[in-house]
């Protein structure tokens, strides 16, 4: 199994919640990313590509593989920070 996934990482989970507050009112997610993630990955929107297993912190991992594409699932916490995600693909 495969995943393609984008993120916002951020170093607040309150501003992580208000990320998607916005996001769900219709706010863009690429346009998001680059304005407030720390990730390098916010040149590209916040894409992270296709990942396989293992690949990704296991806490990233297990949420971008229970959540439905094309949603925003809740905060994620790992050891890199608050992540929003939006998981685009599977395969």
């Amino acid at each position: 199994m495969e995943w393609r996934a984008s993120h916002i990482l951020v170093k607040d989970k309150k501003l992580a919640e208000e990320l998607i507050k916005r996001i769900r009112k219709g706010g863009n997610f690429s346009a998001l990313a680059k304005e407030y993630s720390t990730c390098p990955s916010k040149g590209k929107g916040g894409d992270l590509g296709w990942f396989g297993p293992g690949q990704m912190v296991k806490e990233f991992e297990q949420a971008v593989s229970r959540q439905s594409s094309g949603l925003i699932g809740r905060v994620i916490r790992t050891q890199f920070g608050f992540h929003v995600i939006k998981k685009t693909g599977q395969k």
